[in-house]
């Protein structure tokens, strides 16, 4: 059959052979992943107009086994996303939030805070708009020095309620032991507008502004608008004025209600002192 053809040509003919052969074996096998990456991604589409999202992630993940497609890899986390909000939120009972915020109570009165943490952070799940299980895992944080953990939660306890005044003593605290006393203060300051009596609030307040270096408080003050509206105020500069020059003045003007509660705001603020 190969007579008069030379050894080599002949070996030479059956490797291009080969090569050929093992090209169209590649080639089909390309063909046929192509196929499933996208049979498998039809599927999972399928299933995601029908909200069944775990069966969509299994053929979302088969059609990924054989080919990184980047927009099915999106479809993927998308159904993972879904399938994990659904989660959290059956997972939510406002009942069985109160029971675990309360077992956390009876955890920290016994000084046990590793554990009232544990039945706080279960009550957040259960109930994650509620401001006290924040609270009070901040006050928690801060009995283990976790101060950067407390502010962190007292920060969301008031995104959830911003009348919640226990956020804001709360936060106070964590930033005053943390020396951080202008923060602390401005804190404090936003207690004292929900509650001008709260003794707490006053307490801290004051304590903050003896740490504070006149600097501090004067840069603190002038950032509160209501300060703002009294210094850029034409009568009330003449009377601040004339409380320099005359310090007898003082009490006079004390007598006028107006004036007195502008006079007060800028003792508390820290930017006059009447002695």
């Amino acid at each position: 059959m190969h007579r008069g053809v030379p050894a080599r040509y002949r070996a030479g003919q059956g490797a291009a052979g080969r090569l050929r052969a093992g090209c169209q074996v590649r080639a089909d096998r390309d063909s046929c992943t192509d196929q499933l990456y996208r049979a498998y991604a039809r599927i999972g589409n399928a299933y995601m107009k029908q909200e069944r999202y775990e069966d969509a992630v299994v053929h979302y993940n088969k059609s990924l086994s054989e080919h990184r497609a980047p927009d099915v890899l999106k479809r993927l986390q998308q159904a993972e996303r879904v399938i994990a909000e659904k989660k959290r939120l059956s997972y939510i009972n406002p009942e069985l939030a109160v029971e675990e915020r309360n077992k956390g109570n009876e955890c920290f009165q016994k000084g046990q805070y590793p554990n009232a943490i544990k039945h706080y952070t279960e009550a957040i799940k259960r109930d994650p708009d509620d401001p006290k299980a924040y609270s009070n895992r901040a006050a928690c944080y801060t009995k283990l020095a976790e101060f950067r953990l407390a502010i962190s939660d007292c920060d969301e306890a008031i995104k959830k309620d911003v009348h919640f005044i226990k956020a804001y003593l709360r936060k106070g605290a964590a930033l005053q032991a943390l020396k951080e006393f202008s923060k602390a203060s401005a804190a404090y300051q936003k207690a004292l507008e929900l509650d001008p009596a709260c003794q707490e609030a006053i307490d801290g307040y004051r304590t903050c502004n003896m740490n504070e270096s006149p600097e501090e408080v004067r840069s603190r003050a002038l950032k509160d608008p209501e300060v703002q509206q009294i210094l850029t105020d034409p009568a009330m500069k003449l009377i601040l004025e004339q409380m320099q020059m005359e310090p007898k003045a003082v009490s006079d003007h004390l007598k006028n209600p107006v004036i007195a509660t502008k006079i007060q705001k800028l003792i508390e603020a820290g930017l006059i002192a009447i002695r």
